[in-house]
């Protein structure tokens, strides 16, 4: 083996164990910490009934599906419109920061 190619494996080698060794710091911290028991995103860490608030469904406006757009089903789509164009006229500021906390946007 030529110099180069061992250099290049021990190059390899050694990128491979920062890698290693990284991950598992960064694992162990998770653990840690504790952040691994509240991450939602896995399967059966669900919240509990007493947990979720029972939202009242918005409801969404669709099209008629065979594509006809009538004149009434304009209406009731400009009807539905304008309840979102009033929440947005609503804002007092709507370029402040304000307009992104979590109130405004039903976080």
């Amino acid at each position: 083996m030529t110099k180069g190619g061992r250099n290049l494996m021990l190059l390899g080698i050694i990128a491979a164990l920062v890698a290693l060794t990284t991950t598992s710091v960064a694992l162990a911290i998770y653990h840690n910490s504790g952040d691994i028991y509240l991450d939602r995103s896995r399967p059966g860490f669900l919240p509990d009934k007493e947990e979720v608030e029972d939202e009242p469904e918005e409801e969404n406006y669709d099209f008629d599906e065979n594509g006809m757009v009538t004149k009434e089903s304009l209406n009731e789509y400009l009807r539905a419109l304008e309840k979102e164009i009033e929440a947005v006229d609503a804002y007092e500021n709507p370029f402040s920061a304000e307009a992104l906390s979590n109130e405004k946007l039903g976080i």
